[in-house]
């Protein structure tokens, strides 16, 4: 039954693609000119146009990037705490930070909002720990007892001391290293907080947290161990079989070679009895969403930690035991996330998952697809994110979206580039395993619009995915725009989302948002100097993104300039002159 619905899928999918592109020929197309100024910036005052200008000028020179945090020091130490508080806000602040609480930031809410600009709200308050603190931090929290008495693991998914600062080689993504339960709770809190001044700023708002913030990463380390350890043995029996090198969606396994392969290896009573459970289908075969099944359903969660090996065939644990304390750390990690997923279904806010090194991505992607299973039935609620610098990224993005159809709920997912390349390319080469990142920025494109297109032709067949399209890339945002044309889908319909970092983009933004399609920027919040780690490398990610490109600086001028050309010295938006 499941091959002949494949089948059917498979040539359902082109002809529902044409059915949509004849129905979109009759549809008015939707084209977007990224070049009128008086459009673009039509939000921001002149004071605000010409601090864009000073701030991305800075950021373009590397010795002021690469020392912007001594600079930021000293000049806390000449000005004093409230006249460098108020400098930063005037600049670098003011241009990325939205306010310091939720009170402060409605205003700037409010006011992208009454120009078509939606808020994905963010506190990115980070301890400021010296590279020693961090290190020691990293590594208590990642070791759990067993190890330190000498269990060895796989490399990739271990703790290691060089790379325990895991701000290196970071571009603006905050990082929170683990101190003690009470301090996860206190991020819980203040995620609560961001979720009610989301929704109370915004009826369609989104607000994002971060795993990594919610309970001891030892959990997220041990689990993506697991669940690599899984997909590698079904690749070796698919592998048996003649079936590797297919796309992820494309191998199945049949079990009935499986039974013979048993009788000459000691493949297990164990596993072979949990393959026979899950298969249920006439043709006797699974595939990798089958396989996935295999641990869902155990009661402990150190349960869930078990892996199979390839010699014995039997289910061994990952670690020889468990402390009681280590036990309820895992729990209480996800309490604290269904706490938050009830949090925003009550006040109607998207709360989008942040995605984070490859060695936690396993599981912070596994325990948000299954927040979504419980959450996304009646609407996205949950929104995972994929990086597309990853090799793999087409893989789990089609095996999502399999599993949605399947089982009905909305699939929800925010497509990235990704944050940690650098430090990804360092470690793997450091400690000795494959590079899990694309060799190059076109490649990363490349899967990027794989991913997306993927997305969207399952938008324009049943209307049940959706998906954000976090880029700054104009002929990202303009393929996504052609082919939406394509398939016959409407801004209004709210599939298909646009988000860039608040300060940066505008010129993309408005335009969007004006236009009437659904786009976001990532307003992050906080206090000024709780907020420095976060600007100093926000500096750094401008410095790239500037000399990769000066078109917006150019835009900025351009509109500076017809504005005092025209006699508009004092030009003050208007929510008038939005939507």
């Amino acid at each position: 039954i499941y091959i002949l619905n494949t089948e059917w899928m498979i040539v359902l999918r082109p002809i529902s693609t044409l059915a949509n592109c004849r129905n979109a020929s009759s549809s008015p197309k939707i084209s977007i000119d990224f070049e009128l100024t008086q459009e673009a910036y039509k939000s921001k005052d002149n004071l605000e146009l010409l601090r864009s200008l000073v701030v991305f000028k800075l950021c373009s020179y590397d010795l002021l990037v690469d020392k912007n945090k001594e600079l930021m020091d000293i000049s806390k130490f000449l000005l004093g705490k409230k006249a460098f508080e108020q400098f930063m806000k005037l600049t670098f602040y003011g241009q990325f930070v939205a306010g310091e609480d939720h009170k402060s930031i409605k205003s700037l809410i409010q006011k992208n909002r009454a120009f078509g600009v939606g808020s994905v709200l963010d506190y990115s308050v980070e301890e400021d720990l010296t590279q020693e603190d961090a290190v020691t931090k990293e590594m208590d929290s990642c070791v759990s007892a067993t190890e330190k008495e000498g269990m060895s693991k796989e490399k990739q998914y271990k703790a290691h001391q060089q790379f325990g600062d895991r701000r290196g080689g970071v571009t603006g993504a905050r990082t929170y290293f683990y101190s003690d339960e009470a301090k996860c709770d206190q991020h819980m809190e203040t995620f609560l907080k961001c979720i009610k001044a989301s929704g109370g700023s915004s009826v369609d708002g989104f607000s994002a947290i971060k795993m990594t913030a919610l309970g001891r990463p030892q959990f997220l380390l041990q689990f993506s161990e697991v669940l690599v350890k899984w997909r590698r043995f079904f690749s070796f029996l698919a592998a048996q079989q003649g079936r590797d090198g297919m796309e992820a969606l494309e191998q199945r396994l049949e079990l009935q070679p499986l039974q013979v392969y048993r009788t000459h290896r000691p493949l297990t009573t164990t596993i072979f009895d949990l393959l026979k459970a899950v298969s249920l289908c006439p043709c006797r075969t699974i595939d990798r969403l089958d396989w996935n099944s295999l641990i869902d359903d155990r009661i402990k969660i150190s349960d869930l930690l078990v892996v199979p090996n390839l010699e014995t065939g039997q289910l061994e644990p990952l670690l020889n035991k468990f402390t009681e304390e280590e036990e309820k750390q895992m729990k209480r990690m996800l309490q604290r996330l269904d706490v938050l997923a009830n949090h925003a279904e009550e006040h109607s806010v998207r709360l989008m998952v942040d995605a984070e090194q490859t060695y936690f991505q396993p599981a912070i992607s596994t325990l948000t697809v299954e927040m979504q299973r419980i959450y996304n039935r009646g609407k996205p609620v949950i929104f995972n994110t994929y990086q597309c610098y990853l090799k793999e990224a087409y893989d789990i993005v089609t095996m999502d979206v399999e599993l949605s159809r399947r089982e009905g709920w909305f699939f929800g997912a925010k497509l990235v580039r990704g944050a940690y390349m650098y430090q990804e390319r360092s470690r793997a080469e450091e400690i000795g395993y494959e590079d899990p990142i694309n060799p190059d920025y076109e490649t990363t494109n490349i899967m990027y619009h794989k991913c997306l297109d993927y997305i969207l032709d399952e938008i324009g067949l049943n209307r049940n995915a959706n998906v954000m399209v976090a880029s700054h890339n104009e002929d990202t945002v303009k393929h996504t725009l052609r082919r939406m044309n394509e398939l016959g889908l409407t801004p209004t319909e709210n599939k298909v989302y646009f988000g860039q970092l608040l300060g940066m983009c505008d010129q993309i933004s408005f335009p969007l948002g004006q236009a009437g399609f659904p786009v976001y920027k990532y307003v992050p919040y906080g206090p000024v100097n709780e907020v420095i780690p976060y600007l100093s490398r926000r500096a750094q990610e401008n410095r790239g993104f500037m000399k990769g490109s000066q078109r917006e600086r150019e835009l900025l001028w351009k509109e500076l300039k017809r504005r005092l050309a025209s006699g508009q010295v004092f030009y003050r938006p208007s929510p008038e002159l939005g939507l």
